[in-house]
């Protein structure tokens, strides 16, 4: 949890620094639903599928510029990511399929712009996996055979990921916002000597999100 901390440490010591220089301050929650995949060097695309999940979570908009064109925007949202998956052998006869979902805190710190409403926002993203559960099925030829609802170990995958998000939509004049977003990671998902599924050692999270929020009145 120390790295995880010392980002929270980073991020409160960077918003001082802003809210010195800050025309408004505005906070506000936010949140939504998911939709995520996989991305990266994967050697069997069609066996995955996108997965729907959630999101929530605080945000704080700084204003840079007296008439709110230009504000940061700081955010920590708690954040379902994942996919699923199916697969058939024995011509048919053998099915496997499932889901994976990770369950993740992200803090993005964004630049936001606003025209008359409209906005677009852009900036990193850190974001920690706190847990992966694994839900399995397999059947033969339709009947089930066996089931399977559990964690997963973390010891060999990258709690800690940097990433990217990029969105837009509107915000009304009363702080009623709509919006929707693209997160991609840089970081691949399993650490180096990963001898698991290898599609999942190559992989990185890919999330769309479409939200709706509000924000306090500033001070």
């Amino acid at each position: 949890m120390k790295k995880p901390l010392l980002a929270a440490a980073a991020l409160l010591a960077t918003l001082a620094v802003t809210e010195t220089k800050a025309q408004s301050i505005r906070f506000g929650l936010k949140g939504g639903g998911n939709l995520s995949n996989l991305s990266g060097d994967l050697t069997d695309e069609d066996r995955y599928e996108n997965k729907v999940g959630f999101h929530g979570g605080a945000m704080l908009n700084i204003g840079l510029l007296d008439d709110g064109f230009l504000s940061v925007q700081p955010e920590v949202l708690f954040s379902q990511k994942g996919f699923k998956f199916a697969e058939n052998q024995a011509f048919g006869l053998y099915q496997y399929s499932g889901s994976r979902t990770y369950n993740y805190i992200d803090v993005p710190v964004l630049l936001k712009i606003n025209a008359d409403g409209f906005y677009f926002e852009a900036g990193p993203q850190y974001s920690y996996l706190m847990k992966v559960k694994d839900e399995t099925k397999r059947s033969i030829n339709g009947t089930v055979f066996n089931t399977y609802s559990g964690t997963t170990d973390l010891s060999n995958v990258n709690r800690n990921e940097i990433g990217y998000a990029a969105g837009l939509g509107f915000q009304s004049d009363a702080g009623f916002l709509i919006g929707l977003r693209y997160n991609g990671s840089l970081t691949d998902f399993a650490k180096d000597g990963y001898t698991g599924d290898a599609d999942v050692r190559n992989a990185r999270n890919s999330v769309f999100q479409a939200s709706v929020g509000f924000l306090l009145p500033g001070k």
